[in-house]
């Protein structure tokens, strides 16, 4: 009976052992994982932190994670914000989240980007749909390309679906121009910045007064100047959706009078 009763003992006093040892293998694997991770998501980390403390400088959360996730979730399903969007009739000085229409539009201009012919990007001031010269414009004009038109009615929808107020911005290169009809770059730029207004306006239905027009000429270049592909992607028109923060520096709008009854 003595012997039965040492050989048990022995054995509950190896048990505690086993435990400790798959203790210390798992708490050993998670230090590992945490270490692994860490690594590989430091770049993102780091963005993280900017964002964050950007929003905290501004009191901007919610548009700082929009700018931080814009290229990150563009083909993800769409988020609640998206429930946020007017589909008709958008009301004169509201405002919605931008991300859900920069997911949209790179899908449905995923051929277009790739081929180099716009870019579509989440900005400090808002959504930059940014239409390079060589597919919307000829040389030197400011009359749209009939080849653009389908391209410009996808955009078109995502305007009308949008309230946010919109801003058409011509931008050229450096190259001057002198002609008849633009004796500078600075109407060369605005010129087309108008048509396209014209263009969304008479043929698309957005009403005018929820869009502006700025021509910068060559003030504002997106490349240098001193090759023919940093010229190429100068020469611009961008489309602006103001976000919230740009559209409080928006001139005041006074309120329309009702017509008078008759």
């Amino acid at each position: 009976m003595a012997r039965r009763k040492r050989h048990q003992e022995h054995q509950n006093h190896e048990r505690w052992l086993v435990s400790y040892a798959d203790f210390i293998t798992l708490l050993f694997a998670f230090f590992v994982m945490l270490y692994a991770h860490s690594n590989m998501n430091k770049a993102m980390a780091q963005q993280i932190s900017e964002s964050f403390r950007d929003a905290m400088a501004q009191g901007r959360i919610t548009q700082a994670l929009s700018k931080l996730l814009g290229s990150e979730q563009a083909g993800s399903a769409r988020t609640p914000t998206a429930a946020m969007r007017m589909e008709s009739n958008p009301q004169p000085g509201q405002t919605v989240e931008l991300l859900p229409s920069l997911q949209q539009l790179n899908e449905q201009l995923n051929r277009e980007i790739e081929a180099g012919r716009l870019d579509v990007k989440l900005e400090r001031r808002g959504l930059v749909i940014s239409l390079k010269e060589a597919a919307f414009f000829p040389p030197g004009n400011d009359s749209i390309e009939p080849g653009a038109l389908q391209t410009l009615e996808t955009i078109a929808d995502e305007l009308k679906r949008t309230p946010n107020p919109i801003r058409l911005e011509g931008h050229t290169d450096s190259v001057p121009i002198n002609t008849e009809r633009f004796r500078s770059n600075w109407h060369l730029s605005s010129s087309r910045a108008v048509s396209m207004l014209q263009l969304f306006s008479e043929r698309f239905g957005i009403p005018a007064g929820r869009m502006g027009v700025a021509g910068f000429a060559e003030t504002a270049p997106v490349a240098p100047n001193d090759t023919p592909d940093g010229r190429a992607k100068n020469r611009r028109v961008d489309i602006v959706i103001l976000n919230e923060e740009a559209v409080i520096a928006e001139p005041v709008r006074a309120p329309q009078s009702s017509p008078a009854a008759h």
